[in-house]
């Protein structure tokens, strides 16, 4: 099934990450298949890695165009392989992933609100050599009364391959339904791991001696340092659509990444 209605031929956007070699595949998949503004475009096709992949999903989070990514870049977990030929086809193929997005509501120690918008995790991070002191509250009821660490992270499922398995977080199914709560580099409690949340779930995070410890919050690309307190939730009333080649889908990815060794 595919994510979007109408039949090939595609109106295709061809946008690049900033690497020569990805700059050089737009100039050469342009040529073959042509080019539509990105505003005109059905589909827009992404060339680069990872981190450009959600330039490119954020730049379109109005929009909702599907993204269909080829690998020019360093790390390529929500890329296509690269490949010039029959594009079209391949597109008209794909298996669509609907992810959504975690909005986050950030009050600094001045008192000032900051919103933001994350596709991978919501991040909290200590700004100072000294270790953050975090409460954890979750649908308004405290869950761990003091976490003294380096940061914690909410992460989605599409999120979960990134920053939270480098902190030692679960992988999660796309389909799940459920986000990642991670703890990075935690002190005390030495052996609290994390835990698994409904997406429905309302996390805030309340920075416990903010003026001696501060920390940041980062959603995705945007930081707010200072932070006082940090409402994590998922925002079900925005859809963004990945598109993947057929039997290479982003739930297969997930599950072949778990039996990596």
């Amino acid at each position: 099934m595919t994510a979007i209605s109408n039949r090939p031929p595609f109106r295709l956007a061809f946008v690049a990450s900033d690497r020569p070699e990805a700059q050089a595949a737009r100039r050469r998949l342009a040529h073959i298949h042509g080019h539509t503004p990105e505003d005109d475009a059905d589909i827009v096709v992404a060339l680069g890695g990872d981190g450009f992949m959600l330039e490119v999903l954020h730049r379109n989070l109005a929009a909702r165009r599907p993204i269909y990514g080829m690998n020019r870049g360093s790390v390529g977990f929500l890329m296509n392989d690269y490949s010039e030929d029959d594009l079209q086809e391949r597109i008209a193929a794909a298996e669509p992933a609907t992810i959504h997005p975690l909005s986050m509501r950030a009050v600094d120690t001045v008192g000032r609100e900051h919103h933001a918008l994350a596709i991978n995790d919501v991040s909290l991070l200590r700004e100072t050599y000294q270790a953050a002191k975090l409460r954890i509250h979750i649908d308004g009821r405290t869950r761990l009364e003091e976490l003294i660490c380096d940061g914690a992270l909410v992460a989605t499922p599409a999120g979960s391959t990134a920053y939270n398995l480098s902190a030692h977080g679960p992988i999660i199914p796309i389909n799940a339904h459920v986000l990642a709560l991670t703890p990075i580099s935690a002190f005390r409690p030495r052996r609290w791991r994390g835990a698994l949340l409904s997406h429905h779930a309302k996390v805030m995070f309340e920075v416990l001696e903010a003026e001696k410890r501060p920390v940041s919050a980062v959603a995705d690309n945007v930081e707010v340092r200072g932070v006082a307190t940090v409402e994590v939730t998922e925002d079900r009333t925005t859809s963004l659509v990945l598109l993947f080649d057929a039997g290479r889908s982003l739930e297969e990815r997930t599950l072949a990444e778990q039996f990596a060794v």
